[in-house]
């Protein structure tokens, strides 16, 4: 019987350790995708300004194509993470309004300040 809890508890450790490898990894990309894109999003804003990023976006129909493409993305990002934020009890309207304003950010950041133990049951639930 104590073999079996001893067992059960090195198999628990060796579990929690895996997934707190993959939500390292998962953080150090997200802070690497949210700098790469956080510098090129204010590069893009340093020479055409917000207006002048919505503007190129309705330059032709195939920037409206990739524009639609990008609304429709942010919706299923905000679908997800509405929730995921009502199963953790996270407040989801300042990731709402950054998705709406900027896109992107919204989700990332929202990944990103996930906290750990909310990170560990959506790791372990998917998979």
């Amino acid at each position: 019987m104590t073999s079996q809890v001893i067992a059960a508890m090195r198999a628990s450790a060796q579990h929690d350790a895996t997934i707190n490898r993959k939500e390292i990894a998962m953080r150090t990309v997200l802070i690497l995708v949210l700098a790469a894109f956080g510098a090129f999003t204010t590069y893009a804003m340093w020479q055409v300004g917000y207006l002048g990023i919505w503007q190129a976006g309705m330059g032709s129909v195939g920037a409206w194509q990739v524009l639609l493409d990008l609304i429709v993305m942010s919706c299923i990002a905000l679908g997800l993470i509405w929730r995921d934020a009502r199963l953790t009890g996270r407040t989801v309207w300042p990731f709402a309004l950054l998705t709406v304003a900027a896109g992107s950010f919204g989700p990332l950041l929202y990944l990103l300040l996930a906290p750990r133990s909310a990170a560990r049951g959506t790791l372990r639930a998917a998979t």
